[in-house]
């Protein structure tokens, strides 16, 4: 009689589960069709990174989300819900831009000008320019480095080899025997020099009423001058010879730099006839298609990085029957808006339940009893589980399957009022007792962040317990505000 009742108990909880289910959806399905906001559409060149229920911001401020992605021609058009009370006008633009390195791709709505227009319901808005992509980066940087590669080959012909090495060192030292040539020439005029720069100076100290004294002193230093040169005319013959070696300096330099200049002009002519590595690398097509498909590659494996998120739930639930707190710490990774790895880490008060199985000797037995009997122990103590999950989401309801609290186990969560209630039914520890272990949770989100959660833990044997229990839900970005001020606190401590 009692298995019986179980069964029914069963059977009466799979039919009120499925309308439950069919409920929810009805409700989420009246709910999308009703008028709350309005939608618009926009037509993007690339919509790589956009996937539906992704962001839609205006000035840092969700206002929408993108409902639906869709090929339009060659291009993509992406059908946007904006919220009820949001007014866009017709010179109203959209921008595609990366939330963050480990977050998502978002759309950034400018409303434009309150003097023009209201965009209706299914009218198209434009698209501005946004941030380059990562392809078009890595092209860039591609490109770049090939540019570099080729230079560096050049340098490398011109200068690498023993003649280009004697080359340029003969044409340092000239270079150092033309300057030291020009050192000596004033080194042997420093004293005319100096007197000729003192008497600029002082001439032109002077200014305004003076000028009639600073024409005569004019023509004293002109004097000075020639009898300067006059007494010096021997010194100065010399510092013309010192100049004229110079010049002949100069002059075998020019013709070294005119045999370097030719070394280079060779290069060139041989990179555009495809000879040699550097000409093998801009004349052969199935090098650069290589090359272009290993940067293609790279941009394959980042992009999934780039929407890279990171969620953190801290839950405490209080059991009634058992008078004892269960906490949780989970960490989900979620590379695209409608999938998630879960990693969860549980204190369980019923975490490791141990069956003993004992053979009993009566020596003598009792009168009428056996001489053998086989006694049964079962201990269940508190421990740490662990769940490790993989989770798709389907419109409103994400299906989940795994290791879950160190069994395998399945689960569903069923979202509502965007996503401000979770309907949450796990079904796990097959084998343990008579019946797998069903738990039914119901979370909230009273403010942001904040969830208030209850339920029933083991709903089909006879050890099922009722709880409540809070929960902290946060993302990467919520981290990247909250790290810099934990570092803080710990360098201050």
């Amino acid at each position: 009689m009692r298995d019986t009742w179980k069964a029914a108990k069963v059977g009466l909880l799979v039919v009120l589960a499925v309308a439950a289910t069919y409920a929810v959806y009805r409700f989420v399905d009246e709910r999308s069709s009703g008028d709350d906001g309005y939608r618009v559409w926009a037509v993007f060149d690339d919509a790589q990174g956009l996937v539906p229920k992704s962001r839609v911001l205006i000035a840092g401020i969700q206002v929408g989300y993108i409902d639906e992605i869709r090929l339009w021609g060659s291009r993509a058009r992406v059908d946007i819900h904006i919220d009820e009370g949001v007014p866009l006008h017709s010179d109203a633009s959209v921008t595609k831009r990366m939330a963050s390195i480990l977050g998502e791709a978002i759309l950034v709505i400018h409303p434009g000008s309150v003097d023009q227009s209201r965009v209706g319901d299914g009218e198209q808005i434009q698209v501005a320019g946004g941030a380059p992509s990562t392809d078009e980066i890595l092209q860039s940087v591609g490109e770049t480095a090939r540019s570099v590669q080729a230079v560096a080959r050049q340098m490398e012909h011109v200068f690498g080899t023993d003649e280009g090495g004697r080359q340029m060192a003969s044409a340092l030292r000239n270079l150092n025997e033309a300057l030291e040539a020009v050192n000596r020439t004033i080194s042997q005029n420093e004293e005319v020099i100096s007197r000729t720069l003192r008497t600029v100076d002082e001439t032109t100290g002077t200014a305004g009423p003076q000028l009639i004294r600073i024409l005569e002193n004019i023509e004293t230093v002109t004097a000075d001058v020639r009898h300067i040169v006059g007494e010096n005319r021997e010194g100065l013959t010399g510092a013309g010879g010192d100049v004229t070696e110079t010049l002949a300096s100069v002059n075998r330099a020019s013709h070294e730099l005119e045999q370097v200049l030719d070394d280079i002009h060779e290069v060139t002519d041989r990179t555009a006839r495809g000879e040699g590595t550097l000409g093998r690398l801009t004349q052969d097509e199935a090098l650069i298609d290589e090359v272009q498909g290993v940067v293609e590659g790279v941009a394959d494996l980042i992009a999934p990085i780039s929407r890279l998120q990171t969620i953190i739930e801290l839950r405490s639930e209080y059991n009634f029957l058992a008078n004892s707190f269960k906490n949780y710490v989970s960490l989900r990774i979620q590379p695209r808006e409608d999938r998630y790895y879960l990693f969860q880490l549980i204190n369980d008060p019923r975490g490791l339940t141990e069956v003993t199985q004992t053979s009993v000797r009566r020596s003598p037995p009792a009168a009428g009893e056996p001489a053998f009997y086989q006694e049964t122990r079962i201990e269940t103590r508190d421990a740490f589980r662990f769940s490790l999950m993989f989770a798709k989401r389907i419109h409103f309801m994400t299906f989940r399957f795994g290791i879950l609290e160190s069994t395998g186990g399945v689960g569903v969560d069923v979202h509502l009022f965007d996503d401000d209630l979770e309907l949450t039914v796990d079904l796990f520890a097959f084998g343990e007792q008579t019946y797998p272990r069903l738990r039914a949770r119901l979370a909230y989100e009273v403010v942001e962040r904040l969830w208030i959660l209850g339920g029933i833990d083991d709903a089909l044997n006879d050890s099922s317990d009722f709880f409540m229990g809070a929960m902290l839900r946060f993302n990467d970005e919520d981290l990247k505000s909250i790290l810099p001020f934990a570092g803080g606190v710990a360098s201050g401590g």
